[in-house]
């Protein structure tokens, strides 16, 4: 490595160590590497910075985060919670079950893990406490459960993957379609069997709803779930490109949540684009300099020595496979999702396919390793989100998705050795 590349590796870890926002972080060692190691002028930093962010796939990321704060206010997410209820809510655990699903209905249209565990868990998780389920389980799952939203399509962390190694985000939202499921239902698996030996959703806490009150219910959900179907389906179809799907999305919720379900006024739509708007700015200042930084880490060829030394070792696909899930299981402990994307992506892309790694596999592995980074302390923004809404700490809350984090990562496994759960659709594998 060269001194600039050394000076940059000490910079950043530096004020990283330091507590410095990642975004700052990353955005100040470009600036030194601009300042100090190459003749590029100053005035190429601004931008550079606008043209990473000009391009029509990030324009998804904010619509679905409005989509999401919609749906959430405009009671489609509860309605989408009733319909899962009535169809599971009367086997044993039938409420667990529900929030379980719910977060995967929900996560196939914001996009976003935290959206999804407050949409799901302001409802779902005193519904379960109340019901005899105990409080630690209940908040771990649903807390667990909502980490699947950056996994199910359409998923914020795809588009982030997509746009730093240019792969296609359509073929991502594909592929990770199948491990979604498969991570959903290994959880309703261990629902099943924790309620079973604990006794929950029965005796006098069993859930009795008539068939009257069910079709009632999936009748009453029909427009909130024709939104999921909506989006995917317009994706999957070639109708929409998944910006135009996410954009889409917004006029549909505004549409169902405002003149249809009438629990939304037009007032309370300009605190809500407020809202929006300062997450999307948060995410998007992120990714600008998180591809400022791959710039200057392309410029020094990291990338190119790191995939030198590692093949000198004679890694096969395999191992290397293993060691990215070491490396990212650390990594997701202590950085926010994009951000590791934008840094990781680009270094361990060559690599990848130097060894015959399918970059869409690649993609989808990443991925769901750093969605268990989301419940892991202690940066995992789910459990700052789920110990607001439960009153626990958030180590308490850790300590609560121990087991269902412990179901992710044997499903982060079982999609990692096969790949053909993550290409099936894409006919791969």
């Amino acid at each position: 490595m060269t001194g600039a590349s050394i000076a940059l590796v000490v910079i950043l870890f530096a004020l990283l160590l330091s507590a410095t926002p990642i975004a700052v972080a990353l955005g100040l060692t470009s600036f030194v590497y601009f300042f100090y190691f190459t003749l590029i002028p100053l005035t190429q930093v601004p931008e550079r910075l606008f043209n990473s962010l000009n391009t029509f796939p990030l324009m998804a990321i904010p619509f679905f985060v409005l989509a999401a704060s919609i749906m959430s206010r405009g009671g489609i997410s509860r309605r989408l919670i009733a319909a899962c209820n009535a169809v599971v809510g009367q086997f044993r655990g039938g409420l667990a079950m529900t929030g379980v699903l719910s977060c995967m209905f929900f996560a196939a249209i914001s996009g976003s893990s935290p959206a999804t565990v407050v949409a799901v868990g302001t409802l779902i998780i005193p519904a379960m406490v109340a019901s005899g389920y105990g409080k630690r389980f209940s908040t771990g799952l649903i807390t667990t459960s909502g980490s699947l939203g950056i996994l199910i399509p359409p998923s914020i962390p795809l588009i982030v993957y997509g746009i730093a190694t240019e792969e296609s985000i359509g073929d991502l939202f594909i592929a990770g379609l199948l491990p979604g499921l498969v991570a959903g239902l290994m959880l309703l698996g261990l629902v099943l069997v924790v309620s079973r030996r604990r006794g929950y959703g029965s005796g006098a806490h069993a859930i009795t709803l008539t068939r009257a009150e069910r079709i009632r219910a999936v009748r009453d959900a029909l427009l909130s779930l024709a939104l999921p179907a909506l989006v995917l389906g317009g994706i999957y179809g070639g109708i929409f490109t998944p910006t135009e799907a996410a954009a889409m999305a917004v006029f549909y919720a505004v549409i169902v949540s405002v003149f249809v379900y009438r629990e939304l006024d037009l007032r309370a739509l300009g605190a809500i684009l407020l809202t929006s708007a300062r997450t999307s700015a948060m995410i998007m200042f992120i990714i600008a300099n998180g591809i400022l930084f791959s710039f200057v880490l392309t410029s020094e060829r990291i990338p190119g020595e790191i995939t030198e030394l590692l093949l000198g070792y004679e890694l096969n696909k395999w191992t290397f496979l293993l060691l990215v899930n070491i490396l990212l299981l650390v990594a997701g402990c202590f950085m926010e999702t994009s951000s590791a994307i934008l840094i990781l992506a680009p270094i361990l892309l060559p690599i990848a396919l130097e060894l015959g790694v399918d970059p869409i596999h690649l993609g989808i592995v990443m991925v769901m390793n750093l969605e268990i980074g989301m419940v892991t302390p202690p940066l995992g923004l789910n459990l700052f989100v789920a110990s607001g809404m439960s009153g626990m700490s958030v180590l308490q809350v850790a300590r609560a998705a121990v087991p269902t984090a412990l179901v992710l990562l044997a499903a982060l496994f079982l999609v990692t050795y096969v790949p053909a759960i993550s290409l099936a659709f894409l006919g791969g594998g």
